[in-house]
């Protein structure tokens, strides 16, 4: 029977949501699910993972080297697991901690890696996108192990009415090859743009940090919705690096995206594409967004903004 083994994303309080559809996905590979929650003080995350619907058992690992939940430990720990349990698939979400650990694990199972994958066809054969969203792929693999990061806004996320077994699991020895520095975190009332129902983004037309704030947070206050900005926003400074919605950012497909100030690169447009409604606020009568947009504003942001902010009062 066909054994997978999905790696929770968590902060040792928190299991993060992508999780949830991280496990849809694997429904789709057939036979059991294990979920493996490594970390330190994460008992609580366990018990979060075991009321996942369709999950047989939680592996629960608590170690002091867990803690930060650095990739080189981790990915010994995976590959101990995959061996020990005979596990024939791995998942883990395309987000900033899939993409670090899952090629250590695929090398030291030396194995080939499926990334960014959005559609499981079966065992072996799944659908990812390239050339930026462009083209989709059909991808076999005929590897022992099936090591895959899945996009967690293809698949919805599965309900929490389960209540799988917790066993706790022997930790491997650390690596010994990094430590933990530091981590500068931002801190939002807003919710979490990977997971947002809205999302406003803001682009370079913005001009600077202070008129993104200044014209974009009311929007965002008055929709509930997540900021997010496009690479070129973020390499000028305006926001911090997460907020970035792209290829190189964050994918999101909320029900509503309102983009302002956006050209509508082929980078970002790869990042927000499949968002359910897609509003457009530009200037340029040619500017590509307005080719994606649903609803499309040829207007100044500075004055149909703030417009808009006041009609949702």
């Amino acid at each position: 029977m066909m054994k997978t083994l999905v790696i929770a994303e968590h902060d040792n309080q928190q299991l993060n949501a992508v999780t949830l559809n991280v496990v849809n996905a694997a429904t789709q590979l057939g036979g059991e699910i294990d979920i493996l929650v490594a970390g330190a003080g994460c008992q609580a995350v366990a018990e979060q993972a075991a009321a996942i619907s369709g999950v047989q058992q939680v592996l629960s690992v608590d170690a002091a080297h867990y803690a930060a939940q650095l990739a080189e430990d981790v990915a010994l720990l995976v590959v101990a697991t995959v061996q020990q349990g005979g596990y024939q698939a791995v998942l883990a979400p395309s987000s900033s901690f899939g993409k670090n650990l899952t090629p250590r694990v695929a090398a030291l199972l030396d194995v080939a890696q499926v990334s960014d994958v959005i559609e499981i066809k079966g065992v072996g054969s799944y659908v990812r996108p390239i050339y930026a969203g462009n083209v989709m792929l059909t991808v076999e693999s005929q590897e022992p192990v099936q090591v895959l990061t899945v996009r967690p806004t293809a698949f919805d996320a599965i309900e929490q009415s389960g209540s799988a077994a917790v066993v706790a699991v022997e930790a491997v020895a650390s690596a010994g090859v990094s430590t933990l520095v530091g981590r500068e975190l931002s801190k939002s009332d807003r919710p979490e743009l990977g997971a947002a129902e809205v999302v406003v983004s803001g682009g370079r037309g913005l001009g600077d940090g202070d008129k993104y704030r200044q014209v974009l947070e009311p929007l965002a206050d008055r929709l509930g919705a997540a900021l997010g900005a496009s690479r070129a926003a973020v390499d000028a400074g305006f926001v911090p690096n997460d907020y970035q919605v792209g290829q190189t950012g964050k994918i999101v497909a909320p029900q509503l995206y309102v983009a302002v100030g956006i050209s509508g690169a082929i980078q970002h447009l790869a990042g927000m594409s499949d968002s359910k409604v897609i509003v457009a606020i530009n200037k340029d009568p040619d500017a590509p967004i307005f080719q994606v947009a649903d609803y499309g504003l040829e207007a100044d942001l500075f004055e149909a903004v703030p417009e808009l902010t006041q009609q949702l009062s």
